[in-house]
């Protein structure tokens, strides 16, 4: 399997539970929408589900060290300092 597969799999896995767990809790928190909750938990699913992967495949990127280059990978950026 490749490395870059792999990597974007991972993260992609990573990026849907996390997506899922903010708005699961955001529906059943918010007391306006835990009374429609049977509607926006599938709506939760369904966007984390169509969003996730392209939100994995942009982390997977900054996870290899190729893809900085030297002077990237010197300089950083806004998250890594």
């Amino acid at each position: 399997m490749n490395v870059d597969i792999f990597l974007t799999a991972i993260c992609g896995l990573l990026v849907n539970a996390v997506l899922f767990g903010i708005g699961a809790t955001a529906v059943l928190a918010i007391p306006a929408l835990s009374v429609e909750a049977f509607f926006w938990l599938p709506v939760v699913v369904v966007v984390s589900l169509v969003l996730s992967p392209f939100l994995g495949i942009w982390i997977a990127r900054r996870l290899r060290v190729r893809n900085w280059g030297r002077k990237g990978w010197l300089r950083g950026d806004k998250i890594s300092g």
